[in-house]
């Protein structure tokens, strides 16, 4: 009799254990998901506080003062930069190139032929910034690309339209502009706003503005406004963009783009 009522004051004993820990389950599940996951909304009312509200000229001088508050990278410490915040989702070893949609070994960076190097979304020439700390190493727009593919693309301006090419991923090139491939045509955009709001001429660096134009050569604009937002509304931001975005800020630069949070603050202010 004793050796039963043991065995059922242990039962017992599992069976409350196990109660505890289901209604403490809920409890903890929740903790993590409120932890790990972060939505632009949550932003609004901390990081864009100044700037929520507003619209043109307003809008653009909060967004300008908010993001300026960043850390800056060396142009060496961009390579290794770039291997996290473009990794492909699907092969930790490798990144995505930006225009070709290539997935490319991380390893594989550098000047040669078959490598991938660092490619200024808004060309260096197109204020002389170069590849000096500031303009010159904002990860927020500089994106890992084959080298070929990054010589065809140069320095040109935006715009629909042209012929591909090889590794073109579905981008096109003509004389005067550069069409990305459909699936970051918004990416693009939102990158070439962001450092027309973050650059604005009050550092030592060229007041940078998007402009109607093409074959802007090395004035301080880049073209053309219409298709960048046009772009911009029919690609919007998905989950690689915004976790590139999330990682800059964490990580890197502690400075967010805000027109992957808000990508209607293109209209608000063009």
């Amino acid at each position: 009799m004793l050796a039963i009522r043991t065995r059922r004051r242990k039962v017992t004993a599992l069976a409350t254990a196990a109660v505890l820990a289901a209604l403490a389950a809920p409890s903890l599940t929740a903790t993590s998901a409120t932890a790990t996951t972060t939505t632009a909304s949550d932003y609004d009312s901390t990081y864009y506080e100044d700037a929520v509200g507003k619209t043109g000229d307003s809008l653009k001088s909060a967004l300008h003062t908010i993001i300026s508050d960043q850390t800056k990278l060396s142009y060496s410490a961009v390579w290794d930069a770039l291997k996290v915040t473009d990794q492909d989702p699907a092969d930790s070893g490798n990144v995505i190139l930006l225009y070709s949609g290539i997935s490319r070994s991380k390893s594989l960076n550098g000047g040669d032929t078959g490598d991938w190097n660092r490619e200024h979304v808004w060309a260096k020439s197109h204020g002389d910034f170069g590849t000096a700390t500031g303009p010159g190493t904002d990860i927020h727009h500089l994106r890992p690309e084959d080298v070929r593919v990054n010589g065809v693309r140069g320095n040109k301006d935006f715009d629909n339209g042209g012929s591909g090419f090889t590794d073109s991923g579905g981008s096109l090139t003509d004389s005067d502009s550069f069409e990305p491939r459909d699936a970051v045509k918004g990416d693009v955009a939102r990158m070439i706003f962001y450092m027309a709001v973050r650059y604005e001429g009050g550092d030592g660096w060229a007041d940078l503005e998007v402009n109607g134009s093409v074959d802007n050569g090395s004035s301080p604009y880049i073209g053309r406004l219409d298709v960048l937002k046009q772009w911009n509304a029919e690609d919007p931001p998905d989950a690689f963009e915004e976790r590139r975005n999330q990682v800059i800020y964490d990580d890197y630069q502690h400075n967010r783009n805000p027109f992957i949070d808000h990508p209607e603050w293109v209209e608000a202010i063009w």
